[in-house]
């Protein structure tokens, strides 16, 4: 516990100071490119967050080394390996000059250390056909260095509303150290811990005002060290199922591969670029549209945090049975087709105007103006 503690009480004070001395360096630190379809805010906000987390988890690695704390040694190896993802991420915070394959390419660099400093290799999906394939090494690195770049960079494209990312690694985190807990994985759960301390010292400030971003350098680094947290917990117990850290990854991995079927597919445009059709990006268009009224900054900031919290139940949607049946992969398996089910039922209801009027968020305004025309919703169907 006192890792946690150490971790979120350095983030916090960091960030804050980051916040601060943000103010005379926004054309630097800050969130400057507001032309972007998937941009929601106006006011220019500092993206560099990621710095405060990075401290906190400096700060209880170094304590955790100086008492001799056990796995220390593992846990700072595998600290190292993350500011691999973390300086890529920051670098293109600040230049804007990274590219995305090249912040792939850092994070693959990062999960392909920590492949060799603390044994991260997946050698189990319990997927037929594939595991048997995982016992060859090459194979079992490459799988693993695709997934590692996969979920890190699948937690920097959910990094969209105020408090989204972060709190959905902070389920992750949370999900991750129950389950250490109950097999006894030290190092797991210290890593966990800390992680969570750190993500949670941040989103103090992060929501609901939106005071600081993420940015890629957070984002990367907490998709890491999630991640990587996941494949040890499976590699290091095999009690532990490998569909538990997918099926609680799920939201942000099957995002990410949505994303890429609808660009790639459905639209015929590159991959990587940008949009606004994320399934967060349209609860904010059709759910929050008629929760406010005026387009000022403070109504705006209303919207963007009245977002955060309906991904925030798709997470928990995963989470509570990933936990719950955590060493049954039958379950897990079946849990995670009906969340890639019930996210493209969604997400088919708000593109048609069908969402469930329960779903909505009206305003005050918007009931008045009901009453004294008769107008019914638009996505009320």
């Amino acid at each position: 516990m006192s890792l946690l503690l150490i971790s979120f009480g350095v983030t916090c004070i960091v960030t804050w100071l980051v916040i601060r001395m943000s103010v005379r360096n926004l054309d630097v630190w800050g969130d400057t490119d507001q032309e972007s379809p998937q941009k929601v805010h106006i006011n220019v906000v500092p993206r560099v967050g990621g710095l405060g987390i990075a401290a906190g988890i400096v700060a209880s690695l170094t304590w955790a080394g100086i008492t001799d704390w056990d796995h220390a040694s593992s846990l700072v190896g595998l600290g190292a390996c993350a500011a691999i993802a973390f300086i890529a991420g920051l670098v293109e915070d600040i230049t804007k000059r990274v590219t995305p394959r090249q912040r792939l390419l850092a994070t693959i660099l990062a999960a392909a250390a920590a492949v060799a400093l603390v044994d991260g290799v997946i050698t189990r999906t319990d997927i037929p056909g594939l595991d048997p394939l995982l016992q060859i090494p090459l194979i079992a690195w490459a799988v693993t260095l695709f997934a590692v770049a996969g979920v890190a960079n699948s937690v920097n494209i959910i990094d969209g509303f105020n408090g989204l990312a972060s709190m959905c690694v902070a389920i992750v985190m949370a999900g991750l150290a129950l389950v250490a807990y109950q097999v006894q994985d030290t190092l797991v759960l210290q890593g966990a811990l800390l992680g969570l301390g750190g993500i949670m010292g941040f989103f103090v400030w992060n929501y609901p005002k939106g005071r600081i971003f993420l940015g890629d350098g957070g984002a990367y680094c907490l998709g890491f060290w999630a991640a990587e947290l996941g494949i040890l917990l499976v590699h290091r117990n095999p009690t532990v199922s490998p569909m538990f850290p997918l099926l609680l990854c799920a939201y942000p991995i099957f995002e990410t591969v949505f994303t890429m079927y609808r660009r790639k597919v459905l639209r015929g445009r590159p991959v990587g670029q940008p949009d606004a059709g994320h399934l967060h990006s349209l609860i904010y268009r059709r759910l929050m549209r008629w929760a406010v009224g005026k387009r000022d900054a403070a109504n705006l900031v209303r919207r963007n945090s009245m977002t955060a919290p309906y991904l925030w139940m798709l997470c928990l949607i995963t989470a509570v049975p990933a936990v719950v049946w955590w060493n049954e992969s039958d379950r897990l398996g079946a849990c995670l087709g009906i969340f890639c089910l019930v996210y493209l039922l969604l997400y088919r209801s708000i593109v048609l105007f069908r969402t469930p009027s329960w779903l909505l968020r009206k305003s005050p305004q918007w009931a008045a103006d009901k009453t004294a025309t008769g107008v019914v919703h638009p996505s009320a169907g």
